[in-house]
């Protein structure tokens, strides 16, 4: 049995325990309603064909329970069809789940902040259950819910909709959880911890999260860049940022969120949209990046979002180091050189600079690109072809350095072309190799030929 009643088609929460069922605007609600319950049940309606589901635990959980009304003893009841929805009211809350509520109000206070566990929030004619609401500054409101291992991953439904509601009227939604099935879940701002007993939540030891939150990494998408470009070409020349996974103390992210120096944030990567924590310092450079990713954002001043703490941890770390093998049977891939700085648009290449008498900039008839781009990147597959034949480490070395300067030289040529002609430098460098490459098979087809 349940007191608030969700009515689908009126699309409004009954309150059972009020005798006006808190819509004091319509007269005679319950008689209505209660009247049109039992003329389905007469008819032989199914419960779950009529217009009553259960509107607390079950709706909080986003769970279809249906319901039917009835009198006993003068008062009024919701009866659930189902015995499972009805075990979901009665079943106790965990003790994790008490010792995580308990550790959240220890933490807000000890940061100076206030709050309350089993919150519930009139918004308009419908409630919001927070099972932490904690009272942050300049009226800042976080909303911790805690979602354990208590009930299968498929019945957790309606988290998106729990966590936009929850924002729209003001309370910032913090999902905790100890399990990686709901951590891995974008449809709300998750943190996980460790799957720890409730003697070990509970007590004042160093509690870690170990998902959720993130540490940005702003560089520049140049040839010394460290990441690959997000947009899926070789250097795009614009400034970038990556997530990087960062452990946090579990009351530093109840302090620090109630005051407002770790933030919630969407971050697009590609075509999908992450939900991460980050640092209120990281979010103000994000917003920077984007409205200009031409330069990187400055830096800015900032405490760490966790620090050395004299507590003892609450988990205890791996006694033997994480050992990575590399497979023994992937073939050797020579790792591109690096590139000089591109030159600016006046400054030409030595190899483009253009002599009395003579045209460097002649054009291929097949693919109008300049004849000298053609022979710089012959030179360098040449060098790097005659680098895979030698065998000696002094030679090997010698022949390193010239296919690196054959190469720099060659990009460099592509870089000043591609600027001076205003063309897209990856799909220059592209139509190059593609040229160079199928040329050289033309070649060593004819030269077997001929041989033959």
């Amino acid at each position: 049995m349940a007191n608030v009643v969700w009515h689908k088609k009126l699309r409004i929460l009954l309150d059972l325990t009020r005798d006006d069922l808190d819509h004091p605007d319509y007269p005679g609600l319950w008689d209505l309603i209660y009247a049109t319950d039992r003329f389905y049940g007469r008819r032989g309606v199914p419960v779950s064909e009529r217009d009553l589901q259960c509107g607390g635990v079950c709706r909080d959980m986003g769970v279809d329970a249906p319901m039917h009304l009835r009198m006993r003893g003068g008062r009024r009841e919701a009866v659930h069809e189902r015995r499972e929805d009805e075990e979901r009211h009665t079943a106790p809350m965990s003790d994790e789940h008490k010792a995580y509520q308990e550790r959240i109000l220890r933490a807000a206070e000890e940061g100076g902040f206030s709050g309350d566990s089993e919150v519930r929030t009139r918004i308009g004619r419908t409630w919001i259950q927070t099972d932490t609401l904690v009272e942050g500054a300049d009226g800042r409101r976080i909303g911790w819910e805690v979602q354990l291992s208590t009930i299968d991953e498929s019945g957790l439904r309606g988290v998106r909709a729990r966590a936009a509601k929850a924002a729209k009227n003001g309370i910032t939604p913090a999902w905790h959880t100890d399990r990686a099935a709901y951590a891995q879940r974008n449809d709300t701002h998750w943190t996980r911890s460790d799957n720890l007993p409730a003697h070990v939540i509970a007590r004042n030891g160093d509690l870690r999260i170990v998902s959720g939150f993130r540490v940005l990494d702003f560089w520049h998408c140049d040839t010394h860049a460290l990441y690959p470009c997000p947009h899926g070409i070789r250097r795009c020349g614009k400034a970038h940022a990556t997530p990087k996974p960062r452990d946090v103390l579990f009351d530093d992210m109840v302090r620090q969120t109630a005051a407002g120096t770790i933030v919630p944030i969407h971050f697009r990567a590609g075509t999908k949209v992450h939900r991460y924590w980050v640092t209120s310092a990281d979010r103000d450079r994000l917003d920077d990046l984007n409205s200009n990713d031409t330069r990187l954002p400055p830096e800015r001043d900032t405490a760490p979002a966790t620090g050395a703490s004299r507590n003892r941890p609450t988990c205890q770390p791996a006694t033997h180091p994480l050992t990575v093998h590399a497979p023994q049977d992937l073939p050797y891939i020579p790792a591109l050189p690096l590139q000089q700085p591109a030159p600016a648009i006046e400054t030409a290449p030595p190899a483009l600079v253009e002599h009395p008498g003579h045209s460097s900039r002649a054009a291929d008839n097949t693919t109008g690109l300049p004849s000298d781009l053609i022979t710089l990147q012959k030179a360098a597959d040449d060098a790097h072809r005659k680098l895979q034949q030698l065998h000696d480490h002094d030679e090997r070395a010698q022949q390193r350095q010239v296919w690196r300067q054959a190469a720099q030289a060659a990009q460099a040529a592509v870089t000043y072309y591609a600027r001076t002609k205003r063309l897209n430098r990856h799909e220059v460098e592209a139509r190059l190799r593609q040229l160079v490459r199928n040329s050289g098979r033309s070649d060593a087809q004819t030269a077997a030929s001929s041989g033959a």
